[in-house]
């Protein structure tokens, strides 16, 4: 069975001329949303995506700005608010070192350098300068780990194992 990977969600129209409104879930936008590039567009509880190629992408706002190939008028696009953007497992890149698909990420287990369990990782965010892991702590409040070199001290996806070791303050 094949994976798909969720790069955005579509949540409106933009305009007259088939632009859509995308809420991006990925750390890669340059590279999904790049003119050429080939998506598959979910509907909600479709198990078949509907292939489209970016013809233009822009910035707005929070937001990314697509328009899809063949896909020229707001008549052509409205059905599509409400439905996920996603990549084949098959075009997923190699990545450089330290660097990881959300997907390898997500329910990692979390734990301090001294061997203590802090939880899973639930969410990937990506305020600015660096990702911030969101940690389901064991009887707590979610925890919020920068990934920087400081904190982060390893990363080991095949065992879904992650090493931090905390600064001050940062699981208070």
């Amino acid at each position: 069975m094949s994976k798909w990977y969720n790069v955005g969600k579509i949540v409106n129209t933009h305009g007259l001329r088939g632009e859509v409104r995308v809420l991006s879930l990925t750390d890669f936008p340059e590279e999904r949303y790049k003119k050429g590039n080939t998506l598959s567009i979910f509907k909600e509880g479709g198990k078949e995506g509907i292939p489209v190629t970016i013809a233009a992408h822009r910035k707005h706002k929070t937001f990314d700005l697509l328009t899809f190939e063949n896909y020229t008028s707001i008549q052509l696009v409205e059905p599509f608010k409400g439905s996920v953007l996603k990549v084949h497992e098959d075009q997923l890149g190699d990545l450089d070192e330290g660097e990881f698909y959300f997907h390898e990420i997500i329910d990692c287990e979390v734990r301090t350098v001294g061997g203590d369990v802090i939880g899973r990782v639930k969410e990937v965010l990506t305020p600015g300068a660096n990702d911030v892991w969101v940690v389901s702590r064991i009887g707590g409040d979610d925890a919020y780990i920068p990934y920087i070199d400081d904190v982060v001290k390893s990363v080991n996806i095949d065992e879904k194992v992650i090493i931090i070791d905390p600064i001050d303050g940062l699981l208070e």
